[in-house]
């Protein structure tokens, strides 16, 4: 009786014993599996941050690339007026009505309207639908560069052929005069035209939502 007593004392202080081991070494095991997808938290959140940064960063220098693009276009699109060489290194414009330099801004602002309407398409595609307002952000920020872009390559393409020939031709001759822009303020068509594209897509996307949310809530069941 008492070796039999002895035995299931000691059996219970085993089995209590292996309860309290397998509890622990649960315990051991969650709280393992609860720090690995903590990390894994963290690390999926920093890759998505250094996602976004590459693709923002790509949205804004192929915006500032289309400013290159779009400041070529305009030297070569854009009429210059004609000068009369009136002494050493001056001219004077022959026509004074000329409209060549309306017509100079107005291909400027024409060319940044356009492309910054492709540059919000594009940024709203890759970065705003993804990203939000920080995207959006940058898209703006990058707009204004492709604008100063496009008139710093504009006004200074062929603007050293235009001095030789003001410092050489005599007087009497006639040569065209160098590409500049009349109204600074049409630097402000580029990120118009991109806010209004991804703000308007953005808006569009939000509304049909919207819509769609209310027509699935008007037939859920009560």
């Amino acid at each position: 009786m008492g070796n039999a007593n002895a035995r299931n004392e000691s059996g219970g202080n085993g089995s209590g014993g292996n309860g309290l081991a397998g509890g622990g070494s649960l315990g051991a095991a969650a709280a393992s599996a609860g720090s690995g997808r903590a990390g894994s938290g963290r690390a999926g959140g920093a890759a998505g941050v250094r996602r976004a940064a590459a693709v923002c960063l790509a949205v804004a220098a192929g915006t500032v690339l289309l400013g290159v693009v779009a400041g070529f276009l305009w030297s070569v699109l854009a009429p210059r007026p004609l000068l009369v060489m009136t002494g050493h290194g001056a001219a004077a414009v022959i026509n004074a009505e000329t409209s060549a330099f309306v017509a100079a801004d107005g291909w400027y602002c024409f060319i940044c309207l356009a492309l910054g309407v492709l540059s919000g398409l594009l940024g709203y595609l890759f970065a705003v639908r993804s990203y939000g307002p920080l995207a959006m952000a940058i898209i703006l920020v990058s707009a204004l560069a492709a604008a100063l872009v496009t008139l710093w390559i504009g006004e200074h393409v062929g603007l050293a052929s235009y001095h030789h020939l003001l410092a050489t031709l005599p007087y009497g001759a006639h040569l065209h005069a160098s590409l500049a822009l009349g109204a600074r303020s049409a630097i402000a068509f580029w990120p118009l035209g991109a806010g209004l594209m991804a703000g308007g897509m953005e808006l569009a996307d939000a509304v049909r939502d919207r819509q769609v949310a209310a027509a699935d809530s008007a037939l859920a069941p009560d």
